[in-house]
């Protein structure tokens, strides 16, 4: 009971945090990424050509990634004795957590909404699944490694990493050209929405207040700390990868099809 009640932080970690890249944090990250990789490419080669199962996967994967959030949020809750300043200060409102509500677009939609999800989470799921997994560092200076609020983390930040990959593997994102729209309003929105929370609450949702020692620290040193130029670097950055993504689909397509004609010819 005792060990439980410490990985739940109940009444306060007992356990000082091992911080930031400590051997801890490396070990812990390196074991998590790579088991994530591994499935990824196991299934993502064994069922490529089975839509149902790919189908069936994302819906596991859009369920598991907000199950564990709301456990999260539940113990959460339960220790802190505060059920409304827990939700405000969990919003699906960063990059990674916005997967809880991609994933399931991805999932129960159809047509090109669900076509735009799977590109979002293709083109975001990696990339915000691993720097939140190694780059938390707020997260590893203020819990145990070994904590509900790490290990829930990384298991999620992981479900879409794996997600990403899978989708990619599987070829389940089209890339559609036409779709490009869909994926930056869904990135758009977000971020207004994190802004506006961000006013509110006030909260450093998206990290558009501050980077708080993540990669975002990039953007922030590029413009010397000026906050607005940070904030557009941030959106500016995101759409640019974006647009890599389509337009390296748009291209390859092209010279497919100039290709065929050659053959033909």
């Amino acid at each position: 009971m005792d060990v439980l009640k410490e990985f739940f932080g109940i009444g306060g970690y007992s356990r000082t945090p091992e911080g930031a890249w400590s051997w801890q944090h490396i070990l812990f990250t390196s074991v998590m990424i790579s088991i994530m990789i591994f499935l990824s490419i196991l299934l993502g080669l064994k069922f490529r050509k089975n839509e149902r199962i790919k189908q069936k996967t994302i819906v596991i994967v859009a369920i598991a990634i907000n199950a564990f959030e709301i456990f999260k949020i539940t113990m959460l809750s339960i220790r802190n004795g505060d059920f409304f300043d827990t939700i405000i200060h969990t919003l699906p409102l960063f990059l990674c957590s916005i997967m809880l509500i991609v994933l399931p677009l991805a999932a129960f939609t159809k047509g090109r909404l669900k076509e735009a999800s799977l590109d979002f989470v293709l083109i975001f799921g990696f990339i915000a699944g691993v720097f939140g997994t190694v780059g938390a560092a707020q997260n590893y200076n203020a819990y145990p490694v070994l904590s509900l609020d790490n290990v829930v983390s990384a298991i999620t930040h992981c479900i879409s990493a794996f997600s990403s990959l899978f989708i990619g593997i599987t070829g389940m994102a089209t890339l559609k050209v036409k779709n490009m729209s869909i994926t930056v309003t869904i990135l758009l929105v977000v971020v207004a929405l994190a802004q506006i929370a961000n006013l509110t609450i006030p909260y450093n949702y998206m990290f558009l207040e501050r980077h708080d020692g993540t990669p975002y620290s990039i953007f922030y040193n590029m413009v010397n700390g000026n906050l607005v130029l940070y904030k557009i670097m941030i959106v500016l950055g995101f759409v640019l990868l974006i647009g890599i993504f389509y337009l390296y689909r748009f291209l390859r397509e092209r010279v497919r099809e100039r290709n065929k004609k050659v053959s033909y010819a």
